[in-house]
């Protein structure tokens, strides 16, 4: 993690089981590509307030990403080096290439999510391949392959990615998009159908673990009875 930011400023998950969680620590290359993830992830010039109550900001993607690796360790605690760098660098850069520059309808939103994959994977590919004794050829295309989410109906580590998506949406973004005002209830209803279908079982078994607020948790149930 960049040295100018604390942990205890990043924001929490929903659920105690993860206190006990632990993934493998990287070492030697393997770290030196995390470091450079989030040294990337901490110029994001988007903020939120840090989770210690002081007057600091984070940078979204960097408590973004940390959400990821916090989710991954209980979803998969042996996940491989591969799975671990593709999950820190899932929004590799995102703010370079914003929601807003396209339209604001379901193409425009299939459209940003197919470039926003192909070009995340591309910076990293390029970043962790020229950096000072480069990772294995074959990690920088695995890593690559699960950032653009390849083969995600038969790969188990795309599908354990995929799976991590959704529970860092479930835990970090739905109880605030719930509240926005231009979404009624089957529009969310609706999402978190989609979210659901694109989990595994196991991802599934998580989620129903989560913490949320009353609403929220009636909209999940209302979007689990229709799915």
């Amino acid at each position: 993690m960049p040295h100018d930011v604390h942990i205890g400023k990043l924001h929490p998950a929903k659920s105690y089981s993860l206190i006990m969680a632990f993934l493998t620590p990287l070492e030697g290359h393997y770290a030196s590509a995390l470091k450079l993830i989030d040294e990337a992830h901490a110029q994001d010039p988007n903020k939120i307030p840090s989770a210690d109550g002081s007057a600091d900001e984070v940078p979204y993607e960097l408590h973004y990403a940390h959400k990821m690796t916090r989710w991954l360790a209980p979803r998969c605690p042996d996940a491989s080096p591969a799975l671990q760098i593709a999950c820190r660098a899932q929004h590799f850069r995102r703010w370079e290439l914003p929601r807003s520059s396209y339209p604001m309808t379901r193409a425009g939103y299939l459209t940003w999510r197919t470039k926003q994959k192909a070009q995340a994977a591309a910076q990293v590919k390029e970043m962790l391949g020229s950096m000072e004794g480069p990772l294995p050829a074959d990690d920088l295309d695995r890593i690559s392959a699960l950032i653009s989410k390849q083969d995600l109906a038969t790969n188990e580590e795309t599908q354990v990615l995929e799976d991590v998506a959704c529970l860092v949406f479930l835990d970090d973004q739905f109880d605030d998009f719930e509240k926005k005002p231009e979404y009624d209830d089957d529009k969310i209803i609706s999402i978190l159908q989609k979210t659901w279908g694109k989990m595994s079982p196991k991802g599934r078994e998580m989620a129903l673990q989560m913490k949320h607020s009353d609403r929220a948790l009636s909209l999940l149930g209302r979007a689990l009875q229709g799915a």
